[in-house]
């Protein structure tokens, strides 16, 4: 896989052949290429990241949601973000208290089956 672009699939075989770094590395070019600016650029990276591994493994949970957003009126890259929002929220809850990531893991899966274009673009 040479390179990225939020708005297609990417082979799901091809990307979880590349390790984490290439990934965020692929990430990281395509939105320096279409001028994206960002306040942190890798950590943007690693979300997206995140969320097309849980999408290459096929996981219900995201492949439902990433669907649902989708129809409902977001493109790929929007609704990738809508999502990326929830895992930043699931990380810091992780990070603030480490024994409850059970708990958040459920919650992340919760917040993702709810979300909604509506909330998404309301939230922005």
């Amino acid at each position: 896989m040479k390179a990225y672009d939020p708005s297609r699939d990417p082979d799901s075989r091809g990307w979880l052949e590349l390790d984490e770094q290439e990934r965020i590395q692929l990430v990281r070019r395509y939105h320096r290429r279409a001028g994206i600016r960002l306040p942190n650029a890798t950590l943007h990276a690693v979300v997206h990241m995140i969320i097309e591994n849980q999408l290459a493994e096929a996981d219900p949970r995201v492949v439902d949601a990433l669907g649902r957003l989708v129809r409902e009126g977001l493109d790929r890259h929007e609704a990738l973000h809508a999502m990326g929002s929830l895992v930043a929220e699931h990380l810091w809850k992780v990070m603030r208290e480490p024994s409850g990531a059970s708990r958040a893991n459920e919650e992340y899966y919760q917040a993702l089956a709810t979300l909604t274009a509506d909330q998404w673009r309301e939230a922005r």
